[in-house]
């Protein structure tokens, strides 16, 4: 099979608005490729459901209103509005020291077909200095980046609030707490990361900022910088938080069980696992991660393995900021193999200097 490159493109002069418009070919392929595994009667109501995620960001405390606005505008296509507002089922991250420098490696989970293919790398710039962004055309917030030379940091998605116990009552408590979302006028924790990025010199800003910023939804960030010991996982409500400086491994559930929270389902098993069913399986990705034995630095991406490795597995990255070395590898569905393949060439960013 050939494997595609990982496109790398510069937009610290013009911006995401720029580079929107000059991958609208690419942007609308990521959606068509997405909108796949929608069932064709729910396909004319597409429209709808990016009206109802523009109307909620309009409500929020997002800083990115204008620039989603244009490029929603300058695209000409829904879709747009849904992407900046939708939300990855699961991920697997360990954020861990080799040779005294703080490493972060993160697989991303999301049942969307195409988002492996389709992803690339923006250079960016903010206020505090540069920074690189995993990301696609249209994509305004930040789920994977580094800054070289301050930190790194990605996003899992946090474990759901319940308030009924079967499994096929999950649907409706996603939907009460969309409800809930709706209500707040928070930042999306997506736009809270880029904003970190753009706004703190180190880590210990960034961290605080990562603590203390209310947001709309919960998440947990796991975050690492350049010097010993720099590293930490995050675990977020709307405004509380709980740091950790040790174990610093995460999937889709709490360290510590808390109760009514329930680990994340991904993909189609949404109405069929129990809640003791998705710990195990969050837990089981969290172990095989932290349990890995060799190290990040060999360019191999060998820790991508089952139960790290599933059907919803869409990318891979490894970072470390100290020494501006960024990897990413996409994933995706190929016809006859169970679960997902590698599907584009390994972007190797090495020795990036950290630029103010």
């Amino acid at each position: 099979m050939m494997l595609k490159p990982i496109r790398v493109t510069d937009i610290r002069d013009g911006g995401a608005e720029r580079y929107a418009i000059e991958a609208a070919d690419r942007a609308r392929a990521l959606r068509d490729d997405c909108l796949a595994i929608v069932p064709r009667l729910m396909t004319p109501l597409i429209p709808l459901f990016d009206a109802l995620a523009r109307r909620w960001l309009m409500r929020s405390q997002s800083p990115y209103l204008p620039e989603i606005t244009k490029i929603a505008a300058a695209l000409g296509f829904p879709g747009i509005w849904l992407l900046n507002g939708s939300y990855q089922w699961g991920c697997t991250a360990l954020a861990r020291e080799e040779d005294g420098k703080p490493w972060l490696a993160r697989s991303l989970d999301w049942p969307f077909r195409g988002l492996g293919r389709h992803v690339e790398v923006v250079r960016k710039k903010g206020p505090a200095g540069e920074f690189f962004s995993v990301t696609w055309p249209g994509y305004v917030g930040a789920l994977t980046a580094m800054a070289p030379g301050r930190f790194g940091a990605s996003i899992n998605q946090a474990p759901l609030w319940r308030r009924t116990n079967h499994p096929w009552l999950r649907l409706y408590d996603i939907a009460a707490n969309a409800l809930n979302t709706w209500r707040l006028r928070h930042m999306p924790p997506d736009q809270l990361l880029r904003l970190v990025f753009e706004t703190c010199g180190d880590f210990a800003k960034a961290r605080r900022k990562l603590e203390t910023t209310p947001i709309a939804r919960p998440v947990i960030y796991v975050l690492v910088g350049t010097k010993p010991g720099e590293r930490c996982v995050i675990e977020r409500t709307e405004e509380s938080f709980w740091t950790r400086t040790e174990a610093t491994a995460a999937a889709n559930d709490w360290h510590e069980t808390r109760e009514q929270w329930e680990a994340r389902v991904g993909g189609m098993n949404v109405l069929l696992l129990t809640r003791e069913e998705a710990a195990q399986r969050s837990r089981a990705r969290q172990a095989t991660l932290s349990e890995f034995s060799g190290t990040f630095a060999d360019h191999s991406f060998s820790w991508i393995v089952p139960p790290v490795l599933n059907p919803c597995t869409r990318i891979g990255v490894e970072m470390c900021p100290a020494t501006g070395d960024l990897r990413v590898v996409g994933y995706d569905v190929v016809p006859g193999h169970e679960l997902p393949q590698q599907v584009t060439q390994v972007c190797n960013i090495q020795g990036e200097r950290a630029v103010a």
